[in-house]
C-alpha cells in the first residue's frame, strides 16, 4: 500500500492537473455520488491535500471528495477525452479544460462538506498528518509520552495511524534504523535524547521521502549501493528490503523479521535490543 509521501505526491499531481479551470465533466461510478456530478460542473478544484493515506479534493463551494486508494487504487492523469488504456475499473473522472484526472480501482470514495469532513470515520481516528499539517518534532515527542502510546512497542506503534498519520511499513524500518532504536523498545523506556532523535526522524524521514520521490537513504549511501550493483528497490532504503546486505554503518548483515504481520528490517548491531 502506498504510504503518506506517495499519496501526498499524487495529491500534488492531481492538484496541478486540475486546479484553476472550472470542471467541464464529472463522472462517478458510485450510485450514491452520481446525483452530485452535475452540480460540480463549473466548480473549481481549489486544492488537493492529504490526511495519512486518504486524499481530499477540495472544491470552491466547500465540498470535499474523500478517496482512499487502499491497496489497488490509483489516480491517472491524462488529456480530457483521451482516457488511458487500462483494464482497471474507473471510479471517478474529473475534467477541467483540456486536462483530466481519473481514479481507478479504489472502493472508498465519498463526498463531504469541509465543515464535516473530519467526522469521516477514518479521518476521525487519525493522528496528525506530517505533510499537510504543521507538526514539529517536539509535538511528536510529546505524543510519545502520552499514556495511550508510551507503553507500546515501537515496531507496532509506528504503524498506528492514530499516532501519526501516513507512516507505513518501509518508513517504520527506516525511522527506527536512523534513530538507532530496536523495534521492541517502548517510548516510556527511552532516554530524552533517544525520544528526541526518534521524533526528529519521524518528521525528517517523512519529508525526505516526499521530497526525494520515495528515497529515504542518504546520498552517500545511495552512491555506495549503486557502485555495489544494488537495484533501486534496495539502494533507495537504508535497511528496508536489504536482508543479508551489509549495514551502511557497520557492515553487519541486515535482518528481516515480522512485526504486526508486516516485514521489518533492522541492523542488530546499530539497533541493539537492550533497554
Amino acid at each position: 500500500m502506498p504510504e503518506g509521501p506517495e499519496i501526498r505526491r499524487a495529491a500534488d499531481n492531481v492538484e496541478q492537473q486540475l486546479a484553476g479551470e472550472p470542471l467541464d465533466a464529472v463522472w462517478f461510478a458510485f450510485e450514491a455520488l452520481k446525483p452530485h456530478a452535475a452540480s460540480l460542473i463549473g466548480r473549481r478544484v481549489e486544492r488537493v491535500d492529504t490526511r495519512g493515506k486518504a486524499m481530499l479534493t477540495r472544491f470552491d463551494d466547500g465540498r470535499v471528495l474523500y478517496s482512499h486508494n487502499q491497496l489497488y487504487g490509483v489516480w491517472k492523469l491524462h488529456p480530457a477525452g483521451a482516457p488511458p488504456d487500462t483494464g482497471r475499473s474507473l471510479r471517478v473522472r474529473l475534467e477541467a479544460g483540456d486536462r483530466a484526472a481519473s481514479l481507478y480501482s479504489a472502493s472508498d470514495v465519498s463526498l463531504w462538506h469541509s465543515a464535516t469532513i473530519n467526522e469521516h470515520p477514518f479521518l476521525a481516528r487519525l493522528g496528525p498528518d506530517l505533510l499537510s499539517e504543521d507538526v514539529s518534532a517536539d509535538a511528536v515527542a510529546g505524543r510519545l509520552q502520552e499514556a495511550r502510546f508510551a507503553r507500546r512497542g515501537l515496531g507496532g506503534l509506528l504503524l498506528d495511524q492514530g499516532f501519526v498519520a501516513g507512516l507505513g511499513n518501509y518508513l517504520r524500518s527506516e525511522i527506527l534504523f536512523f534513530s538507532r532504536l530496536h523495534y521492541k523498545r517502548h517510548p516510556h523506556s527511552l532516554e530524552d535524547d533517544e525520544r528526541a532523535r526518534l521524533a526528529h526522524y519521524v518528521v525528517e524521514l517523512t519529508w525526505r521521502t516526499y521530497r526525494q520521490a520515495g528515497i529515504t537513504n542518504t546520498p552517500e549511501w545511495v552512491d555506495k549501493a549503486k557502485r555495489q550493483g544494488e537495484k533501486r528497490a534496495q539502494w533507495r532504503f537504508a535497511v528496508f528490503d536489504r536482508e543479508g546486505l551489509g549495514c551502511h554503518c557497520c557492515q553487519t548483515p541486515i535482518v528481516r523479521t515480522m512485526v504486526g504481520s508486516r516485514r521489518l528490517y533492522f541492523c542488530p548491531v546499530c539497533q541493539p535490543s537492550g533497554a
